[in-house]
């Protein structure tokens, strides 16, 4: 694989590791950004990481079951039978193996528009969800390592997916229904219930 080198260190490189509600999943703080700001991306499988130089990298480490990328953070998911001793310090020597070398990422192509950027709604029931999510509910899936999207709100419903820490975890569906679901009722009467995609 070709990196394109924009800049090389050789001062060794802080990563803060935090753990989530998932018991599989651990969040690496590196002290560089990862993503541009509201940007998010999650990767299952190397296929996937055409223009994530980053999450390919991860997912080559034998136990790594996803990663997930935000502005501030990446969260790497490990496969169920194994343990956090190894794996953790094999991911991050890669992180900061990554970092240190210069290489993005990232590419470019990623930051391009996405088909569901095209999707826009102007209604301005789905405009008052997706600004209590923007504003309150991803700050707070975010600090366990995870994101949280919006797909759409139909017959009362809004359908949301979940990423990162919080994909699989045992706590999700208690926070998504006792959480976000009723504080989502709570500002915006015409919401019935919320539904994980």
């Amino acid at each position: 694989m070709c990196y394109e080198t924009r800049f090389l260190t050789t001062a060794p490189m802080f990563i803060q590791i935090q753990e989530t509600p998932n018991p599989n999943t651990l969040k690496f703080l590196p002290e560089s950004a990862v993503l541009r700001p509201n940007f998010t991306a999650s990767f299952f499988n190397i296929e996937e990481c055409t223009n994530a130089p980053l999450a390919k990298y991860l997912l080559q480490i034998k136990g790594t079951k996803s990663v997930f990328l935000a502005s501030e953070f990446i969260s790497v998911t490990k496969e169920n039978e194994l343990s956090w001793d190894s794996l953790k310090t094999l991911i991050m020597a890669a992180i900061m193996d990554h970092y240190m070398a210069g290489y993005p990422v990232v590419l470019e192509s990623f930051y391009t528009p996405q088909e569901n950027t095209k999707h826009e709604v102007s209604d301005a029931i789905v405009n008052q969800i997706r600004e209590i999510i923007d504003n309150k509910v991803r700050p707070a899936v975010a600090e366990d390592g995870g994101d949280i999207m919006f797909h759409k709100f139909e017959n009362g419903i809004i359908y949301l997916e979940m990423y990162g820490a919080c994909s699989g975890c045992p706590s999700s569906a208690v926070t998504l229904k006792s959480g976000i679901e009723k504080m989502l009722k709570h500002y915006v009467p015409e919401v019935l219930g919320v539904e994980s995609i």
